[in-house]
């Protein structure tokens, strides 16, 4: 199993719109890769490690898919309009990381 991770930095002047990722971008993405995608989960930062500090992530987005390879052939089709979906919820250009689930 592997989780595709998209991570919003959170800095100064960024802004990122949780509702519209939670209730628009992520239902979109959900019906475009149809049944590779295994599951999602979404994540609001609310601090960092030290009291008063903020989150180093606005938000971050979790897709889960048996492979590289599942979520490659899902994805690729739908990237372009994945991807032109982001100005509508936040300023910032996402990391996005892939690694393989061991626990």
């Amino acid at each position: 199993m592997i989780k595709v991770s998209v991570l919003y930095p959170n800095s100064e002047g960024s802004n990122f719109d949780i509702d519209y990722y939670c209730d628009s971008h992520m239902p979109m993405v959900q019906k475009k890769l149809g049944s590779a995608l295994k599951g999602i989960a979404v994540e609001q930062g609310l601090g960092g490690a030290e009291p008063g500090a903020s989150a180093t992530y606005a938000a971050m987005g979790h897709l889960l898919f048996e492979s590289v390879e599942a979520f490659q052939t899902a994805f690729g089709p739908h990237a372009h309009s994945i991807m032109e979906d982001i100005p509508n919820y936040t300023n910032v250009q996402p990391t996005i990381q892939i690694s393989e689930i061991r626990i």
